[in-house]
């Protein structure tokens, strides 16, 4: 998250001042303003989390992960992007299931999109998302399909408050059968001053169809986050969260559920910093 600041400066002249001089006074700042560069439409982000959690689930089994990304914003509202991060889940489910998925130790996204605004206030975007993990095939899993996800999505803000929904067009991180499956999330984002800010999140992940006649619904879930974060200036920020989601172990399943046999969902807490540039 993003927490940016705007400073505005202003200056009051006392005393009798010839009608010129303030003419010239304005107008110096004015140039010096109209002469800087514009911002770069292209950004980079790098950081570090103390675990990485995806819709409130390990996906590095309680372990740090280096993450980071580029994105380029075109003036239209355009925008495309690639993020990537150090995983475990992939090979931990084929450990847990005893075959060979590949090494699998990365999540590699790409993503773009538009953004625009409907009236004052009310914001929207929509876009596409693909999940790519080089170097797997869980597909080699009993009951499972290739990992490789791609959604679709469309979000609505209105001042702080953001609801959106995302919707996956192939099967959903493996499951078999699950394609069509959605995720709607609401999430808030306030500015408490001097560079803190707090955003709670709520969202529900729907898996939807079923696998060899059993429903696929046994993995819908709910998960629930508040972070806390601390903008230092010059892109630097840290953040923690409190993170947790309500799911629970499936019996003969290698869904959220790490090698040693505990929830990849449970309740924790986060550390994260990130800087972008």
């Amino acid at each position: 998250m993003k927490i940016i600041l705007c400073a505005v400066l202003a200056s009051t002249l006392l005393g009798a001042v010839p009608t010129l001089a303030l003419a010239e006074d304005a107008a110096a700042p004015a140039a010096a303003a109209a002469s800087e560069p514009p911002p770069s439409p292209l950004s980079f982000n790098i950081g570090a989390v103390s675990e990485y959690r995806y819709r409130g689930i390990s996906q590095t089994r309680f372990q740090p992960a280096v993450q980071g990304g580029i994105d380029y914003a075109f003036a239209s509202g355009l925008y495309v992007g690639t993020w990537m991060s150090n995983i475990r889940w992939i090979k931990d489910a084929g450990t847990i299931a005893g075959v060979d998925v590949g090494t699998a130790p990365v999540e590699w996204d790409f993503y773009g999109g538009y953004k625009g605004e409907i009236v004052k206030d009310l914001s929207y975007d929509v876009g596409a998302l693909v999940y790519y993990y080089p170097s797997q095939h869980s597909g080699a899993i009993p009951g499972a399909k290739n990992a490789d996800t791609a959604e679709i999505y469309g979000a609505l803000t209105y001042g702080p408050a953001t609801v959106k929904y995302s919707h996956a067009v192939t099967t959903l991180f493996g499951f078999a059968g699950s394609t069509n499956s959605g995720y709607l999330e609401a999430a808030a984002s306030f500015d408490l001053g001097q560079g803190w800010g707090i955003a709670p999140h709520v969202g529900y992940q729907h898996v939807s169809g079923s696998n060899n006649g059993v429903s696929n619904d046994t993995y819908t879930y709910t998960d629930y986050s508040l972070t806390g974060t601390k903008d230092f200036g010059n892109g630097l920020t840290i953040s923690l969260a409190a993170v947790g989601t309500s799911t629970k172990s499936v019996p003969g399943s290698y869904a959220y559920v790490s090698p040693d046999g505990k929830n990849l969902g449970r309740a924790t807490a986060v550390l994260g910093v990130k800087y972008t540039f």
